[in-house]
C-alpha cells in the first residue's frame, strides 16, 4: 500500500468525488462517494462511505459503509419523489428545482477532530459531532453529540463518556491535532504509552 502524502489525498479505485477538498495525509476508501465535503488533515474513510455536505475535522476515523450528511426528501409537499426537484430528468420543458438543491447543500454536518464513526453508522444533516466523540456501529445520529461522548442506537443516545469532562476540556485546550507533523512524530512514543492524564501533564506546559 502506498504511503500517505502531505500534498495528495490517497483516493482508492471506484470513488466518486465531486466538489470536495482534502487536507494532508487523508485517505478515501474504495468505492466511496464524496460530495461537497472537506476532509481535514489525517482524516480518512474506509470503503463504501457516502459523505455529502459535510465538514470533517482532523484525525477523523470513518469506518466502512458509513453515511454522513445523508440527503433527504421534502416531507411538507404532496409528494416526496425526485420528480419534484429533478424535474428536468422527467420532462423536456421542466427545470430542476435549484432552490431545493441549494437548501440541501447548505445543511452541513460537522464532524470534530479525533472522532470515530463506526461501520454502517449514519450522521444526519446539520448534526455536529464534538471533538473526540465516538459513534457506535449502526447508530443513526439525529442530534448533536457532545465532545468525548460515545453514542449508540437508533436514534443514537449517550452510552458513556469517552473521557471525563475535565479531561476532555484539557485535551481540547491542548489541541494536539494542530501540532506539526514533526511534533506528532516526536511525541509518538508518548501517544502510544502514556495514560491521558500523564500525557496532558507533560505537554500542557
Amino acid at each position: 500500500m502506498p504511503k500517505l502524502s502531505a500534498t495528495d489525498p490517497l483516493i482508492h479505485p471506484s470513488c466518486e468525488i465531486t466538489d470536495s477538498t482534502f487536507g494532508a495525509y487523508t485517505e478515501i476508501g474504495h468505492g466511496s462517494r464524496i460530495n461537497n465535503a472537506h476532509f481535514g488533515d489525517y482524516s480518512y474513510c474506509d470503503r463504501y462511505a457516502d459523505v455529502a455536505n459535510a465538514r470533517i475535522g482532523k484525525f477523523a476515523n470513518i469506518a466502512a459503509f458509513t453515511r454522513i450528511g445523508a440527503t433527504d426528501h421534502p416531507l411538507h409537499t404532496a409528494s416526496c419523489h425526485h420528480f419534484l426537484y429533478r424535474s428536468g430528468d422527467y420532462w423536456d420543458d421542466a427545470e430542476h428545482d435549484d432552490a431545493f438543491f441549494a437548501h440541501r447543500k447548505s445543511r452541513l454536518a460537522h464532524i470534530g477532530h479525533d472522532t470515530w464513526i463506526g461501520a454502517g453508522a449514519m450522521i444526519k444533516p446539520e448534526v455536529t459531532l464534538g471533538h473526540g466523540a465516538v459513534v457506535a456501529s449502526g447508530a443513526v445520529v439525529t442530534k448533536d453529540v457532545d465532545p468525548y461522548t460515545i453514542v449508540a442506537g437508533t436514534p443514537a443516545k449517550v452510552l458513556r463518556l469517552r473521557q471525563p469532562r475535565d479531561i476532555a476540556e484539557r485535551i481540547i485546550a491542548l489541541a494536539w491535532w494542530d501540532w506539526s507533523h514533526d511534533k506528532l512524530r516526536t511525541s509518538l512514543p508518548d501517544f502510544r504509552t502514556l495514560p491521558v492524564e500523564a500525557f496532558l501533564e507533560k505537554y500542557e506546559s
